[in-house]
């Protein structure tokens, strides 16, 4: 049998704030050029593991590694330039520029920002110019919004600054997106193609995705890996048939309000 290829690596991290543990020694992996999606009932410690991982918040205990070296404590604009880049569950487009503009600011190795550069070699200058042009408008095509791209980003729907969001994520050329929540707020046709679009990257590119999502039937779908969380720990993982049969699984849901829903979804049972 080959040895796993992992990109991630997420080992007995702990956060606390005040004394109350949102992580308590969460530990997985992420393969490379998979889709892994991380759920969980509310409060399980999710979104707060997702900041550790991208360097918004210094774990307590613990480590995380990208392509075998440590990441954790890293400033977050040195954790996307090593290729791991995030969405949010609230979105963050910059209101006062336009889409297009939004897209631009993401890309990486622009000459023009180094003054010298543009004077020095005006040429190379010019050309990744509009080879990042090109890139952002391919990724609003992407996503639906080319026609918006003139337009102030304060115009675009929730929906629509999740798609942006997403397709900005893209242009840092990253080799693992973590992704919170992509479909909350998405209309539902632009989110199966969301889905396949991910699917895509996956197949050609290698791009590694690891996503927070709700939806048990998204994550049934589109995940070839569900790893589970509740109390701040890692409680399940494994391929998600087996995830949804799990007992620990069922039993961490039993606590949410939609309990009975949300059991029938996971185990695969028609609800009455």
């Amino acid at each position: 049998m080959s040895e796993r290829d992992v990109i991630l690596e997420v080992e007995d991290v702990h956060k606390s704030f005040g004394g109350l543990a949102a992580v308590a020694g969460a530990t997985f992996d992420v393969e490379r050029s998979s889709i892994t999606a991380l759920i969980g009932p509310n409060g399980a410690g999710k979104t707060t593991l997702f900041h550790v991982v991208s360097g918004f918040y210094k774990p307590d205990h613990g480590a995380v590694r990208l392509d075998g070296e440590r990441i954790d404590g890293s400033p977050t604009h040195r954790i996307v330039r090593r290729g791991l880049v995030r969405t949010f569950q609230l979105t963050k487009a910059l209101t006062r520029m336009s889409v297009l503009d939004n897209m631009l600011v993401a890309a990486p190795a622009q000459p023009g920002e180094r003054m010298w550069r543009v004077f020095a070699t005006p040429g190379a200058v010019k050309r990744r110019e509009e080879e990042v042009h090109e890139r952002a408008l391919e990724l609003l095509s992407l996503v639906g919004l080319e026609r918006l791209a003139d337009d102030y980003a304060a115009v675009l729907s929730g929906g629509q600054r999740k798609l942006l969001e997403f397709a900005r994520a893209l242009m840092t050329e990253p080799s693992l997106v973590m992704l919170d929540e992509p479909m909350a707020g998405v209309n539902p046709s632009l989110g199966v193609e969301l889905l396949e679009h991910m699917r895509e990257l996956q197949r050609e590119r290698g791009t590694t995705f690891l996503l927070i999502e709700h939806d048990i039937d998204v994550v049934m779908t589109v995940s070839e890996r569900v790893v589970v969380m509740s109390s701040g720990a890692v409680i399940a993982d494994g391929p998600p048939d087996d995830v949804r049969r799990n007992e620990a699984v069922i039993d961490a849901y039993l606590g949410s309000p939609h309990a009975h829903e949300e059991v029938h979804e996971i185990a695969g049972e028609s609800s009455s």
